[in-house]
């Protein structure tokens, strides 16, 4: 222990020696006559309404990142590189690291512009930006300071609208949602912009196609000396030909006819006019010009496409086609082109060309590996076959297999295998629409669901036993526009384990007191259905050739799921008359599961900046057996612990309550319950290249709603739970490469609630019993 501690203080004084000398060298590559900018702030001296962490994104120069509010470990990372270089490792360091940033008064001239041009912005007009620069005492430092006066805002006195197009000022006065800019308010461009926004969205949802906001001017007039400011809104009227003799009025525009080119080429075809297919379908009101291949049948095309000849253009049903299109995995390449056209008189119309470019129909994919456990050698096989459009639908066939062989040696009197062998098999089928009887085609394709059946199967073969486990399920999943609401709903979920094989007395022999350990291993059948929610703030901006998340002060993510099973056979046991075995209802001989099961998580992350943020998270769970079952099933129970949970101890071997498992390691079979409680914050920053460090404090356990005999001390009781609530502090590490990112957490024990174990590990930490290390991918909230 004590030797345990001498290394702790080591490394500490380490890091802190490491630390202060890299702080003293950090000009290190400041050139002479130069300064290193060491700190910026802003003070607006004037205006409480306004926070200086507002202003920080159009600064154009900040200074080196600071870890934990004072060490810049990117430049110490760069000062570690030495003046030549041209050598490898001197511009390995540099690429780790951030160069110094040196103090460039034209920068700074600029960054006054900004912060003076974003609160104009804001209606402040008299807004003044004075710069005061600190040498430091030892002339190689500089801090930058912006003093900001706001003044007094400029005021919308007055708001009128010179809109000269009659059908459009109508318009705009049915839509009083849309004009919510309001005398009184402030003068704020961004809300003025964004007012034209919507105004655009407005009308180019009711037929104005051509229409953009550069339409839609501002004018105000401001008496001199006064702050309150009258605002005329103008939209001015589309441009003509100059001595065009016509009534400048913007043009409502119809579909004609809609198109679909489903063998369509970019390379070929880009700016083409003329398209012709050699096979043309007539379906409802749409054509579809097919190509050599009819890979989409005319219904799905048509059930897919928003857009209807002879009603007004809509963006939003130009959107929504997208949408719907994308859903289909056949497509590789989907483009809408709008194309003015002839048609009767009185009405402009557009005939719309849907140009759609097939993706690979179907793959395979073989998965290889061998096996070598002490001497015994195996091996395994696994084939994935998938068909993108099976029924000419977009449907998703996907079917998987896979089988593994391993020897063994040794003395194999009383078992009944001389192998491990197992064989599976996985089929499903995804469609991406709602199939469901009795449900309107309207219903169908604003909910937009994709529908999977399913069916698996598993054979297994052990020395001590022979276990068969099959499955099937009937799924539905869902989300908005933004993928920011999601819903799963299982419909049927059955689950079906036999085990028609296994040694004598084999149960008896591996649990004869554990009831949690022979369910794992006893015949059981579980057939349930379920609902999942998920909500989250995080918005995502499309761009020309990616999506990214922008910087949120705040984020939040909410999950729900609840489950229930056994219900509907148990209504067919009890009015059939069946008889109980044992107390309970069977099925096929074996009994079935019967329960409720809920969960709800909320995880909460404020971003101070784009390096630093605080994550919150919060979790509980609840699991109920009744009517044919007095526990719920195992694998249905909650655990705690893990690297997604109380990061102080290991996967499964925390709780429930107080129940010490002695630290065994085969005693995780008890290490679970019906109640679940996570608790945890947690600072993350990032720290050079693609590497992020993370502070956290854990809390929570698992409890059962019975006083189970095999897990004494677990029960949830409200005059001592709170005593057994676990806590856990730690240290993280994350590499983030963008697309995923690898996490290796480490944990220490602070409070134990445990029976006959150290209660408190903080005060006296050993590394052995109270460190545990997690690796995994992603965040763990």
């Amino acid at each position: 222990m004590r030797s345990e501690r001498y290394m702790l203080i080591r490394w500490t004084a380490a890091v802190i020696v490491a630390a202060l000398s890299w702080a003293c060298s950090s000009t290190k590559h400041v050139p002479d006559g130069n300064y290193l900018v060491d700190d910026v702030r802003i003070n607006v001296t004037d205006n409480p309404d306004i926070r200086s962490d507002e202003l920080i994104n159009y600064l154009r120069q900040v200074p080196n990142h600071k870890v934990l509010g004072f060490l810049k470990l990117q430049l110490a990372t760069y000062n570690m590189s030495g003046s030549d270089s041209t050598k490898w490792f001197n511009k390995w360091t540099r690429k780790l690291g951030q160069a110094p940033v040196i103090y460039d008064r034209q920068l700074t001239d600029a960054s006054a512009f900004q912060l003076r041009q974003a609160l104009v912005n804001r209606g402040y007009m008299d807004v003044g930006v004075d710069v005061d620069t600190v040498v430091k005492h030892d002339g190689k430092k500089v801090d930058v300071i912006y003093n900001i006066t706001t003044g007094r805002p400029h005021i919308i006195s007055t708001l009128d609208y010179n809109i000269p197009d009659k059908s459009i000022d109508s318009l705009l006065r049915r839509s009083p949602s849309v004009l919510q800019v309001q005398p009184g308010d402030m003068l704020d461009r961004t809300r003025l912009d964004e007012e034209r926004i919507r105004i655009t969205e407005l009308l180019r949802n009711n037929g104005y196609y051509t229409f953009n906001k550069e339409y839609i001017t501002y004018s105000a007039d401001t008496a001199a000396g006064s702050r309150d400011v009258n605002l005329t809104l103008n939209l001015r009227p589309p441009h003509v030909r100059a001595g065009a003799d016509t009534l400048r009025v913007h043009k409502v525009y119809y579909i004609r006819d809609v198109i679909f080119v489903t063998d369509y080429n970019a390379e070929d075809s880009y700016g083409s006019y003329d398209f012709a297919g050699q096979d043309t379908v007539r379906y409802k009101d749409i054509e579809v010009l097919y190509g050599k291949d009819r890979y989409l049948r005319p219904g799905v095309l048509y059930d897919a496409c928003y857009m209807r000849p002879g009603r007004r253009y809509r963006a939003v049903d130009v959107d929504r086609t997208y949408e719907a299109l994308g859903r289909l995995g056949i497509l590789r390449y989907v483009n809408i082109d709008m194309r003015s056209a002839d048609g009767p008189e009185g009405k402009d119309w557009l005939d719309v060309y849907v140009l759609l470019t097939r993706g690979k129909k179907q793959g395979v994919s073989v998965e290889l590996e061998g096996t070598n456990s002490e001497g015994d050698l195996g091996f395994g096989v696994g084939l994935t076959y998938q068909h993108r459009d099976l029924a000419k639908g977009s449907e998703l066939l996907t079917v998987k297999f896979r089988s593994s062989y391993e020897s063994i040696s040794g003395d194999f009197s009383g078992l009944i295998n001389n192998r491990y062998m197992e064989h599976s098999g996985e089929a499903g089928i995804t469609f991406p629409r709602f199939m469901a009887p009795f449900l309107s085609s309207g219903f169908k394709r604003r909910v937009k669901a994709d529908t999977e059946f399913s069916v698996s199967f598993n054979y297994q073969e052990r020395p001590e036993y022979t276990r068969i486990i099959a499955g099937a399920g009937w799924k539905y999943r869902w989300a908005d526009r933004l993928n920011t609401r999601r819903h799963r709903f299982d419909m049927v979920d059955v689950n079906y384990v036999y085990l028609p094989k296994s040694t004598l007395d084999f149960l008896n022999q591996i649990a004869p007191s554990n009831p949690l350990l022979r369910y794992s291993y006893e015949d059981h059948f579980i057939m349930r259905m379920g609902y999942g929610y998920y909500f989250t703030n995080k918005r995502v901006v499309s761009t020309a050739t990616a999506k990214r998340y922008v910087l949120q002060p705040s984020v939040y993510t909410i999950r729900t799921n609840i489950e229930t099973a056994g219900n509907l056979l148990y209504a067919i046991s009890s009015l059939t008359g069946q008889n109980r075995h044992d107390g309970a209802y069977k099925i096929f001989g074996i009994q079935y599961a019967q329960y409720v099961k809920g969960e709800a998580d909320f995880s909460y992350t404020r971003n101070f900046d784009y390096r630093n943020s605080l994550a919150v998270h919060v979790g509980l769970g609840l699991g109920v057996p009744y009517g044919n079952s007095s526990m719920m099933p195992f694998e249905k129970r909650f655990y705690a612990g893990g690297a997604n949970s109380v990061r102080g101890w290991g996967v499964r071997t925390l709780g429930p309550g107080s129940y010490d498992s002695k630290n065994s390691v085969t005693d995780f079979i008890n290490q679970c319950g019906d109640i679940r409680l996570d608790l945890s914050l947690e600072y993350r920053a990032k720290l050079f290249w693609v590497v992020e460090g993370a502070l956290f404090v854990d809390a929570g356990n698992i409890w059962t709603i019975h006083n189970y005999e095999n897990q004494p001390g677990g029960m949830f009781k409200f005059n001592k739970f709170y005593r057994q609530i676990a806590a856990a502090y730690g240290a993280g590490i994350r590499l983030d490469f963008t697309y995923f990112l690898l996490r290796l957490d480490l944990g220490m024990k602070a409070y134990n609630p445990a029976e006959n174990q150290e209660r408190w590990p903080i005060v006296k930490p050993r590394w052995g019993r109270d460190a545990t290390l997690h690796f995994s991918v992603g965040y763990p909230f």
